[in-house]
């Protein structure tokens, strides 16, 4: 009786060799990847929404970026941890930010995702620009990611991460 053994292990290389010259690669770097928007409108609300969330935080306008926060506000930051107080964010922002940082959209970065029975999630790249700086003083950009919740017609952020 004749052994298979060779036979087998000669079969399985071959095919173990065709498989590694295969042209047929999952993208595995960014340039590879390419964000195509699935819902034009649910976007525009959300881009439009961004923009007038920071106008009100790059002005101050504190009464503004409440009505646009959910009560049961999620804020992660990197380097801050969690805040779930939607004031503690409020006092933060004004005493830490305003008329000292402006945040600044990476225009082609946003990505929008919609959440069936709750909203939409955002996902980007910003700047925060040090306004004690000279002006043109280079800022790195860092990822965001929001998470806007649709209740009767209106859009609240109701989590964000925020990472530098």
């Amino acid at each position: 009786m004749k052994s298979t053994k060779p036979f087998f292990f000669s079969s399985v290389s071959i095919l173990l060799f065709l498989s590694a010259c295969s042209s047929h690669q999952i993208p595995t770097r960014l340039q590879d990847y390419g964000y195509i928007v699935d819902n034009q409108q649910l976007y525009n609300e959300i881009i439009s929404m961004d923009s007038t969330f920071f106008h009100a935080y790059n002005n101050c306008d504190m009464d503004k970026q409440a009505a646009i926060y959910g009560d049961s506000l999620e804020f992660y930051h990197d380097k801050g941890g969690l805040t779930t107080s939607k004031q503690a964010i409020l006092d933060a922002t004004e005493k830490n930010i305003c008329g000292k940082v402006t945040r600044e959209l990476v225009k082609g970065s946003v990505e929008v995702y919609s959440i069936k029975d709750y909203g939409a999630v955002e996902l980007g790249l910003h700047k925060f620009h040090n306004n004690q700086e000279p002006a043109g003083t280079p800022s790195k950009a860092s990822k965001f990611i929001i998470m806007w919740k649709r209740q009767n017609n209106v859009w609240r952020i109701t989590k964000v991460i925020s990472l530098h």
